[in-house]
């Protein structure tokens, strides 16, 4: 018998994936295209009847505004919409903002994909006072700064992630509830990386794509019953 449902949404198209640049902690918006993906993913949700009861998101717009988009669309904005920094995307160091084809010329086709599809293997640091440090954000400013990245691996996003997914999640399935988180590819990686216990080599074979919801429903146990992947 199922009695908690989360749903799983990577955010729409950016307008840093349309022009093929790296992303990570820069704060984006999302492209026309994004915003659509957002649209039809609310109208997957409503033909499911899958009404969330609370909304998670990262601190990232282009995750935010897919989340309210998506609750827009549904007509179903009166929920909450929690939003938290462990949620954000992996940290891309020194390639935020650059281009992917120029950075694989540059470091070659095994450094490239040692950090692209390996799990413990970070890109370049950003050094101290690298203008897209973090903590040039003012968003970041009350976080204690040892716990802001210069760049990250999967694993590290993992860690994050499977702290928020145990301490936060959990309590609110465990409540019967029908959760919905807004996220990133590889924070939703992770994430799915945690629920289904995959294998570091599971995971980095993990493709999630834009705009479509990943479902998991659980019984009472918590139990995963059913996953359903809209693709």
């Amino acid at each position: 018998m199922m009695y908690a449902t989360l749903i799983l949404l990577r955010h729409g198209q950016s307008v840093y994936n349309q022009e093929n640049l790296f992303t990570g902690w820069t704060d984006v918006e999302l492209s026309e295209q994004g915003r659509q993906e957002a649209k039809k993913a609310a109208a997957e949700l409503k033909t499911l009847k899958l009404y969330p009861d609370i909304c998670y998101t990262s601190w990232l717009k282009r995750a935010i505004h897919t989340g309210q988009i998506v609750l827009a669309e549904m007509v179903w904005e009166h929920i909450d919409c929690i939003k938290s920094w462990k949620l954000n995307e992996r940290h891309y160091g020194t390639w935020q903002k650059r281009n992917k084809d120029v950075v694989k010329q540059e470091v070659g086709d095994e450094a490239f994909l040692s950090v692209r599809r390996g799990y413990d293997t970070p890109p370049p640091p950003l050094e101290e006072n690298d203008p897209r440090a973090v903590k040039f954000d003012l968003k970041y400013k009350d976080l204690d700064p040892a716990l802001l990245p210069k760049s990250e691996s999967l694993k590290d996003t993992h860690t994050r992630v499977k702290e928020y997914y145990r301490d936060v999640l959990i309590p609110e399935l465990a409540k019967g509830k029908t959760v919905l988180v807004s996220a990133h590819g590889n924070s939703l990686r992770a994430l799915v990386m945690e629920i289904e216990r995959l294998s570091t080599d599971a995971v980095v074979k993990l493709e999630i794509p834009t705009g479509m919801p990943l479902i998991y429903r659980y019984d009472e146990g918590l139990k995963i019953i059913e996953k359903v992947k809209n693709d």
